[in-house]
């Protein structure tokens, strides 16, 4: 009895220290990744002279709200980073629309309708997810520019609502989504197109809130593709003014990290608003619920 309970004891503290183990180490983590956000939210309401102290001073002595209003009105004044801000939800919402769309119909055919090479073409769709933006980019942008979609909202979104990754997420989802309902949808006489309209894409909202977060994120952060279409200033979008902010003679420090701190805030909102949605999306697409 007593090597038992030793035994037993044991496996306790053996447990215990594990969970602290882990617990330091997520603690840890969580303020390796914080420390850059608080850095942003603290310099913005710094002076330059502030920022660029050593020790840093963590607690901001006054505060500088100037930095947000040069960051909106730019070292220019022609107020381009309200422009800029619409730009990306404009770009990024109806992507995200587009991507979902197109990957919830391609994705209710891979996983409900039994054709020949169903696998095979799953197989392909998501071969193209090893082949980086950099090697189709060039290509693209010659057939944007054939076609007279540079410097557009046209170019800027179209080519990017086509993604494996999101067709892969709604897929998984709708491998579980039960047959009968399906069934159940033809025998009361409607269409294929209704039964997806009506009754799967309603049902698919965790894996639609976790495959628009991405996409918004991606879209809202993408810096590259808007690089090359867009050309004229009014059609910039969020990462492209900063990148030009950021490279101008009189922007400050603190300017620089207000335009930032502005630039998060729709993500910071929209994540929060969809957490529910997002990790319910996440538990289905590992397995786990």
């Amino acid at each position: 009895m007593r090597r038992v309970d030793t035994k037993n004891t044991f496996s306790k503290l053996l447990s215990l220290v594990i969970d602290v183990a882990i617990w330091f180490f997520l603690i840890g983590f969580a303020v390796f990744v914080l420390i850059p956000v608080v850095f942003m939210f603290t310099a913005s309401l710094m002076p330059a002279r502030d920022i660029m102290s050593i020790p840093y001073p963590w607690i901001p002595r006054t505060l500088h709200i100037q930095n947000f209003w040069q960051a909106i009105k730019g070292n220019d004044g022609k107020f381009l980073f309200p422009r800029s801000i619409l730009n990306s939800l404009i770009v990024a919402s109806l992507t995200t629309l587009g991507t979902v769309l197109l990957s919830a119909l391609t994705a209710f055919g891979l996983a409900k309708y039994k054709f020949r090479a169903r696998n095979v073409i799953f197989l392909i769709i998501l071969s193209t997810m090893m082949i980086p933006f950099e090697a189709i980019m060039i290509p693209l942008y010659l057939l944007i520019v054939n076609i007279g979609w540079q410097d557009t909202y046209t170019g800027l979104i179209i080519p990017l609502i086509a993604s494996a990754f999101g067709i892969f997420i709604m897929r998984q989802f709708f491998i579980t989504f039960p047959d009968e309902l399906i069934d159940s949808a033809r025998i009361d006489g409607a269409n294929e197109f209704m039964i997806f309209w009506k009754i799967a894409l309603p049902n698919s909202k965790p894996a639609i809130a976790a495959l628009s977060v991405l996409t918004f994120r991606a879209q809202w952060d993408n810096l590259i593709w808007p690089l090359l279409v867009v050309q004229s200033p009014e059609k910039k979008t969020i990462p492209l003014y900063i990148s030009q902010f950021a490279s101008e003679k009189y922007t400050n420090e603190g300017a620089l990290m207000a335009a930032a701190v502005i630039a998060s805030i729709p993500m910071i909102i929209i994540f929060l608003s969809f957490t529910k949605y997002f990790i319910t999306g996440a538990e289905l697409f590992t397995g786990r619920k």
